[in-house]
């Protein structure tokens, strides 16, 4: 899950360098934290969310044909 969510980011920022992803586990859940440049916030998000919109819809696909729960989460 890591790895797809670090390609789908590098592949929309300016900085691909400074595109970070955590994963921890709370409470049987898996959290994907994912850290970018300040100034590429906004192409991670998009146009009132629909960017990361798109990003969690397919982690929640992969996450359910892996019988996980999965959640995006888009950190400073």
């Amino acid at each position: 899950m890591r790895e797809i969510v670090s390609t789908l980011a590098r592949g929309l920022v300016r900085r691909p360098d400074r595109v970070h992803v955590r994963e921890r586990h709370v409470h049987g859940r898996l959290i994907i934290e994912l850290s970018v440049d300040p100034d590429d916030r906004g192409r991670v998000i998009g146009r009132e969310g629909r960017t990361a919109r798109a990003l969690r819809t397919l982690l929640a696909a992969v996450a359910g044909k892996h019988d996980r729960s999965c959640q995006l989460e888009i950190v400073d």
